[in-house]
């Protein structure tokens, strides 16, 4: 998917921006020449401080956004876009909030009932079909927005601080989740967080943008072996070097 006129991608690249600027009527400039490779089945992370358009950044990626210069394509020509919030429509069942995306595409109803199903066994939700949202807990209605997103049939994955709102134990177990989703269905991820050590826990690559403008100014290759928790020494480690470079582009920005 070519979002602005550009190069031919790499077609090794899943995602690739080239030159990426974004500037918003007003004249503030949210991005400035972000350049990006993100390769097929790779979990890359993006952090920064707030402001520094990672969100942005996943906006258009997505297509819903306009970049102001520079060139962004996506491999298979649809990502799908998960957000902080879960967004479920609370006069529909569960079943029926995932069954969103696949309507939208006209699949059939039976088809499309058999695989909502299927995707609320992957999030291992099976027996709230016919549930509510307001019946789920703030987790389980993550699961249902990840299932909803995941109907997308779309090989790239974009996460908006999904996991933020969450307590830490819920947290914890949905970075289990996504991860295992992520490795079966060999996604390719493009993750927002605040959170360094989520970053560390999840990502191949940690980018870090710099504020205002958002520029690439760093990135951090995690070399630990999978599974990772969240209170490894090497995690924490490694956390801790992103958090004194995030802390020293902050430091920048006010002084």
């Amino acid at each position: 998917m070519t979002v602005t006129a550009g190069t031919t991608t790499t077609k090794a690249d899943a995602v690739r921006l080239r030159g990426v600027s974004k500037r918003y009527p007003g004249g503030t400039l949210a991005l400035d020449g972000v350049d990006l490779a993100v390769r097929p089945g790779e979990f890359v992370c993006l952090v920064g401080a707030s402001g520094c358009g990672k969100s942005t950044l996943l906006n258009l990626v997505a297509g819903l956004d306009a970049a102001t210069a520079g060139s962004i394509e996506v491999d298979g020509d649809r990502a799908a876009f998960m957000f902080q919030e879960p967004a479920l429509f609370p006069w529909l069942k569960v079943g029926q909030n995932v069954e969103v995306p696949l309507k939208l595409r006209g699949v059939p109803r039976a088809e499309r009932r058999e695989r909502a199903a299927e995707l609320l066994r992957t999030v291992r939700l099976k027996d709230v079909t016919d549930k509510r949202p307001h019946e789920l807990s703030g987790g389980m209605r993550q699961r249902v927005a990840l299932a909803r997103t995941l109907a997308h049939d779309a090989s790239v994955l974009l996460m908006d601080e999904p996991f933020a709102a969450l307590d830490a134990m819920t947290r914890d177990a949905l970075h289990d989740e996504i991860e295992r989703i992520w490795l079966e269905r060999n996604l390719t991820v493009l993750f927002v967080t605040h959170n360094v050590r989520e970053a560390v826990r999840l990502g191949d690559r940690i980018i870090l943008l710099a504020s205002r403008p958002g520029r690439v100014i760093e990135e951090f290759h995690v070399d630990q072996p999978r599974p990772r928790r969240l209170e490894d020494p090497e995690v924490a480690a490694l956390s801790g070097r992103v958090t004194e470079r995030l802390k020293e582009e902050v430091r920048r920005h006010v002084s």
